[in-house]
């Protein structure tokens, strides 16, 4: 892909409705970025006015929209060129990639300033941080270079709790850096197990992903490594007293479930797999649900320290 001019659709663009446009945001992405920005919020020291805390949520929620939506528009012809995103607004002709473009800038523009009018302009700030990383640094720059693409682009979903908990206190420490830590080394596990059984898309159209440039060995020993450093990166919170002890038991339980699941997945052979890559799949049906259960639990533990639980 020539990365100096931004591609364009094969078919001829149709009207796109509301229903494209929102496509366009990944909202099955935004679940879990909204989810673990409400996290950081809950989890942090103090409080927020309902309606603030409401805006930096949307802010949080619309520039991650933006942001993907600039992804979709640059990627549109290798979007086109795999199975699992053909269907997408602007490869499948339903949008001009102009359309996209302007949407997904315009998003991003509007989120940063509301953010930064309405709740400060540190938390504006990552922000914007943010969506550059996303929009550019992975999308235009890693993605296309690097089999390491994920292991830095894993940045980009890790703000959202940073996000939150800076929105809430105004300033950065230890622990919401340890929260991006912790969703910045549980990226490559969770995606290189998809990456495992759509290697072949990636392969058609360039992209080298870790299992088309390093070989599916080499990648199942890496997703077991990162599970087993993410293990006790998980528990530094309660090692380091920001937590209480629900937190860390829930952690250590859901973290020794996802190195079984990981190390199924890593001693696994090519010969042993078949057609049906049951392992791989378990686990990145697994690791969202782990991530969702283990910010979950960071409010639990606040609400069972305050009550003295």
């Amino acid at each position: 892909m020539n990365t100096a001019t931004p591609p364009t659709p094969t078919a001829l663009a149709l009207d796109a409705d509301w229903r494209d446009f929102f496509a366009l945001t990944k909202p099955r992405v935004m679940t879990l970025v909204i989810f673990t920005a409400v996290c950081g919020m809950l989890a942090a020291p103090g409080s927020l006015n309902p309606v603030l805390a409401f805006t930096a949520i949307l802010c949080i929620a619309v520039g991650a929209g933006g942001s993907a939506a600039l992804n979709m528009w640059w990627e549109a012809d290798l979007d086109a060129g795999m199975k699992r995103t053909r269907h997408r607004p602007v490869p499948s002709g339903r949008m001009e990639a102009t359309s996209a473009r302007d949407f997904g800038f315009f998003l991003s523009g509007a989120s940063v300033v509301t953010m930064g009018l309405a709740i400060g302009w540190l938390a504006a700030a990552i922000l914007a941080g943010s969506i550059f990383y996303y929009a550019y640094v992975y999308t235009v720059w890693l993605k296309p270079r690097t089999p390491q693409n994920i292991v830095i682009g894993g940045g980009a979903g890790a703000f959202p709790p940073l996000i939150g908990w800076v929105a809430v206190t105004g300033h950065i420490t230890l622990m919401p850096v340890l929260l991006f830590l912790i969703i910045f080394m549980w990226t490559p596990p969770h995606f290189w197990a998809l990456a495992l059984f759509v290697q072949t898309d990636y392969a058609k159209v360039g992209i080298p992903m870790m299992p088309v440039v390093a070989g599916e060995r080499s990648t199942r020993l890496q997703i077991l490594a990162y599970a087993v450093v993410l293990l006790p990166l998980t528990l530094l919170p309660w090692w380091l007293g920001y937590t209480g002890h629900v937190y860390g038991m829930a952690a250590l339980a859901l973290g020794l479930v996802f190195v079984a699941l990981s190390a199924k997945v890593g001693l696994r052979h090519r010969a042993d797999q078949g057609d049906t890559m049951k392992p791989e799949k378990r686990l990145f049906a697994y690791s969202i649900l782990y991530l969702f259960i283990l910010f979950a639990m960071l409010v639990v533990d606040r609400v069972a320290t305050a009550y003295g639980v």
